[in-house]
């Protein structure tokens, strides 16, 4: 027997679990009872052949069904708990779009005042060092484009520059298109707003976080870098082979890409968000509206700058931090995260206050993303094509 084999013979025995009795309701007034979502869920996971899994399901914007499945560690059995740590990749921005949110209504930015104007010199003498790249700003020094840079143009990916500098032929930061123009999934455009915010506030990401997310959220494992706390107690991600990949532990705190958590502090994340994040009406409502439409047949990659009518019928777009999805219940706000091993998705509906979170640590959870996704809260709308998630309605037959 394979190790990947010993993992699902044994995953209904190394879960844990926070449920409630009362039936889960979904998004098209139906209802599904935590154990059927459970056995759904574990045959799913054995069907993808993934190793490490967490659901959590909300009801009134609040957690109804939370369950973690299969090893945060296959060889060393140990298993995938609600507060084992998680590389959150790009759930990152999601979090990070929140505290950029409160730092607009507390007044120190706005969304559309170009960002050179809260330095007191050029974006492009901004330097930054070997681990904290990101900070390395030299490279739009005679790039008019840069001055048109704004708060809400970063959040919405719509800087025009490239996802990361590294897939540039020169490893450096170029515009593809006119700021606020186009939707260009871009990791630069959310680091480059983080910059700016540190310069202007004298405080490091770590610090911002903690003070408007982390501290008021109950976040008190969460960080954007790692640290000696997280040793021996995080989740290994895994490849589609059933592969390990080795831990990064030396990542700069990135705004875009380095969030550290755990499922049960996400889950207080997402809860808040559905509760209103602790901002104004006003702010809240921005972040859940559309800013671009999105006509691109994928979020990023090759094809991005191809024009497809497929997502017409879901307004497909995005908001500040979230992508949007319109649907008969109201807009769905999503948020992937891809990286190392560890594929997740976040869906809300602010609206009917509902949602799911996915989180694995196996980047086979991708092909059962979509089956689960219409298991746990009958969503059928999350665009899987453009996630370049496998269509799993056959899986549920």
């Amino acid at each position: 027997m394979t190790i990947l084999s010993r993992v699902l013979a044994t995953i209904a025995f190394c879960l844990i679990s926070q449920v409630q009795a009362a039936p889960i309701k979904r998004l098209n007034g139906s209802s599904i009872s935590s154990q059927q979502l459970t056995d759904g869920v574990t045959k799913l996971m054995a069907i993808g052949q993934v190793t490490g899994l967490s659901v959590t399901v909300f009801n009134d914007a609040k957690p109804v069904y939370s369950q973690a499945f299969g090893y945060a560690n296959v060889q060393t059995k140990t298993p995938l708990t609600l507060d084992t740590e998680i590389y959150g990749a790009s759930i990152s921005k999601a979090v990070f779009a929140t505290l950029v949110m409160k730092l607009v209504d507390k007044g120190v930015i706005d969304l559309d005042t170009p960002l050179y104007q809260y330095l007191d010199q050029p974006l492009w003498r901004i330097k930054g060092d070997k681990r904290a790249w990101h900070r390395d700003l030299s490279s739009l020094k005679g790039q008019p484009e840069a001055k048109l840079i704004t708060a809400r143009i970063c959040l919405s990916h719509t800087t025009g520059l490239g996802n990361w500098r590294w897939f540039e032929p020169d490893h450096k930061l170029h515009f593809h298109s006119k700021p606020g123009s186009h939707y260009r999934y871009s990791g630069e455009g959310m680091t480059l707003l983080q910059t700016v915010l540190e310069e202007k506030t004298g405080k490091t990401l770590e610090e911002l976080a903690q003070e408007y997310v982390f501290t008021p959220f109950g976040m008190a494992t969460s960080s954007y870098q790692w640290q000696p706390r997280f040793e021996g107690h995080y989740a290994t991600g895994y490849n589609g082979e059933g592969r390990p990949y080795p831990k990064d532990k030396d990542n700069a705190p990135r705004s875009a890409s380095s969030l550290e958590t755990t499922p049960n502090e996400l889950t207080r994340f997402a809860s808040a968000v559905l509760q209103g994040a602790g901002l104004t009406p006003a702010s809240y409502h921005a972040m859940f509206s559309p800013q671009i439409r999105i006509r691109a047949p994928t979020q990023f990659g090759p094809g991005i700058d191809e024009v497809t009518d497929a997502y017409d019928d879901i307004a497909l777009s995005y908001g500040l931090g979230w992508g949007l999805i319109k649907t008969p219940f109201g807009w769905g706000a999503f948020k992937e995260g891809r990286g190392d091993g560890c594929v997740h998705y976040l869906i809300v509906f602010p609206k009917q206050k509902l949602g799911v979170m996915l989180l694995s640590n196996s980047e086979n959870a991708e092909k059962i993303f979509d089956a689960l996704l219409r298991l746990s809260i009958a969503d059928s709308y999350t665009p899987v094509a453009w996630e370049r998630y496998a269509d799993g309605s056959h899986l549920l037959d």
